[in-house]
C-alpha cells in the first residue's frame, strides 16, 4: 500500500504488538538513570566509608591538617589537565567522575585490599618487616593501578563519543589518579602530624609531617598520575583502532599500558630499600625523565590534533559548511581565544557560549572526519557528522564573524588556502534546509 505525504506508513504488523525491527525498550537495569543513580550511589557510599576509615586512623585533628595540605596540589594538576584538554575539552561529568572515583572507590579498594593482603602475608611468614616490604612494591601497585584503571574502563566503554585518542586518555587518567593521590595523601599527612603529636615535635622544618609534605606535596605530587597516565595511553591508542580491526589490540593494549603502570610504580616504591641515597637517585634519573618524557608526548601529540583540524576542515568549506577563514583560526589557540573574546566583547555572554560549543563541535567534527578517513570511524559516522555539521550550522552567526576576526589578528597575513585535496564524502550544503 503507498503512503502520502502527512499520512502515516501502513502498518505491516498486528495491533498491539511490536513492529518488524523495532528497538526493544532496554530493561530496567540497561536504563541510563538507574546506571547513573547505581553509580552515584556506589561512590557516595565508597565517599562515606573511605572518610570514616581516614579520620579512624589520623584522628579529627590529623584529618583536618592532612585534607589543609593534601588539597594543595589538586588545583595545579587539574589545571594541568584541563589545559592539556584544551583543543577538544571533555564534559565536566567525566572529570569529576573520574576524580571521584580515585578519591572514593579507588582508595577504599586499596585501603582494604593491600591491609588484607599485607596481613595474610604477615600472618603467613610470621615477618612484619618483609610483609610491609612486599606489600609496598608488590600488592599495593597491582590494586592500586588496578583500581584506578577501572574509572578509565568505564569512561572508555559507556562515554566512547568522549573518549577518541591518548589525551582522551592522558586527561580521565591523571584526573583519576589526583584524586587517589589526595585520599592517599590525607592519610599520610595527617598519620605524620599524629607522630609528631605523640613524640611532641612541633611544627617545624624537622617535623615528620613536614618531611612527609616535602616529599608528597613539594617532590613529587605527579607521580601517581604520572603512572596511572600509562594505563590511560593504552586506552588512548586502543580509541583510535577501528571497532572492527585489531580486535585483539584493543585488548592488549590497554592491559600493556596498565602493567607498564605497575611496573613503575613498584619501581618507585622500592625505591626506598635501594639504599640511603635510593630515593633521590630513582627520582632524579628515572621519575623526572619519565614525566618530561610523557609531558612532551602529551602535548605533541594536542599539536598534532590542531594540525588535523586544520586540515580535515577545509573539505567542509568547499562544500559551504564552513566560512574559509574556519580552519585555520580552529587550528589555533590563539585564534580560538581571540575568537571567544570578541564574542563576549560584542555579544555577551550568549555568543560567548555559542563561540565556544563552535569550537568544541567543529573540532570533534575534524577528528571524526580524519577517523572516518582512515578507516576507524563507527558505524554511526553518517548519523554523527550530520548532528555535528547541524549544530554548526545554527551558531554561524556568532561563530563567522568572531573567527573571521580571530584569523585576521592572529596571522594579519593569511589568506585562505585552495583546497586541491580529493573529496570524500560531504554531505551537500542545502541552504533551503535551514
Amino acid at each position: 500500500m503507498a503512503s502520502y505525504p502527512g499520512c502515516p506508513p501502513p502498518q505491516d504488523h498486528a495491533p498491539g504488538t511490536q513492529p518488524t525491527g523495532a528497538v526493544p525498550h532496554p530493561r530496567w537495569w540497561e536504563r541510563k538513570g538507574v546506571r547513573v543513580t547505581a553509580l552515584a550511589t556506589l561512590l557516595a557510599v565508597s565517599g562515606a566509608v573511605i572518610l570514616a576509615l581516614v579520620r579512624e586512623q589520623t584522628g579529627t585533628e590529623g584529618f583536618l591538617v592532612g585534607l589543609g595540605l593534601a588539597v594543595l596540589p589538586v588545583p595545579l594538576l587539574i589545571s594541568a589537565f584541563r589545559w592539556l584538554d584544551r583543543v577538544q575539552p571533555g564534559p565536566w561529568r567525566n572529570l569529576l567522575f573520574s576524580f571521584a572515583w580515585g578519591a572514593c572507590a579507588a582508595a577504599l579498594i586499596a585501603i582494604v585490599a593491600n591491609s588484607f593482603a599485607t596481613r595474610w602475608i604477615e600472618t603467613a611468614t610470621a615477618d612484619p618487616t618483609g610483609a610491609d616490604t612486599l606489600g609496598a612494591t608488590v600488592i599495593a601497585p597491582v590494586v592500586e593501578e588496578s583500581a584506578k584503571a577501572a574509572a578509565v574502563l568505564l569512561v572508555f566503554l559507556f562515554r566512547r563519543r568522549d573518549f577518541t585518542g591518548i589525551v582522551d586518555g592522558v586527561v580521565i587518567a591523571g584526573v583519576t589518579a589526583t584524586g587517589f593521590a589526595f585520599t592517599e595523601n590525607i592519610l599520610y599527612l595527617g598519620n605524620a602530624f599524629g607522630t609528631d603529636q605523640l613524640t611532641g615535635t612541633g611544627p617545624g622544618l624537622t617535623s615528620v609531617t613536614a618531611a612527609t609534605f616535602f616529599v608528597r606535596i613539594v617532590m613529587s605530587p605527579f607521580a601517581h598520575p604520572l603512572f596511572t597516565v600509562l594505563t590511560g595511553i593504552g586506552f588512548g591508542v586502543a580509541a583510535v583502532i577501528a571497532p572492527d580491526r585489531g580486535r585483539a589490540r584493543r585488548v592488549l593494549l590497554p592491559l600493556a599500558g596498565l602493567l607498564a603502570a605497575m611496573g613503575m610504580h613498584a619501581f618507585w616504591n622500592g625505591s626506598s630499600s635501594f639504599g640511603e641515597y635510593g630515593f633521590f637517585a630513582v627520582y632524579a634519573a628515572f621519575m623526572v625523565p619519565a614525566f618530561g618524557l610523557l609531558t612532551w608526548l602529551a602535548v605533541y601529540v594536542r599539536h598534532r590534533e590542531l594540525r588535523t583540524v586544520r586540515a580535515e576542515l577545509s573539505a567542509y568549506v568547499v562544500a559551504g559548511w564552513l566560512a574559509p577563514p574556519d580552519p585555520f583560526a580552529l587550528g589555533s589557540l590563539k585564534a580560538r581565544r581571540l575568537a571567544r573574546e570578541y564574542a563576549a566583547y560584542y555579544g555577551g555572554k550568549e555568543a560567548e557560549a555559542a563561540v565556544t560549543e563552535y569550537e568544541a563541535y567543529a573540532t570533534s567534527l575534524a577528528l571524526l572526519r580524519h577517523r572516518g578517513r582512515k578507516g576507524r570511524a563507527g558505524a554511526d559516522f553518517v548519523v554523527r557528522e550530520r548532528e555535528l555539521l547541524e549544530a554548526l550550522w545554527e551558531r554561524r552567526h556568532h561563530a563567522r564573524p568572531a573567527l573571521a576576526y580571530a584569523s585576521q589578528v592572529a596571522a594579519p597575513m593569511w589568506r585562505p588556502p585552495v583546497y586541491a585535496g580529493p573529496m570524500p564524502h560531504v554531505p551537500a550544503y542545502n541552504p533551503y534546509r535551514y
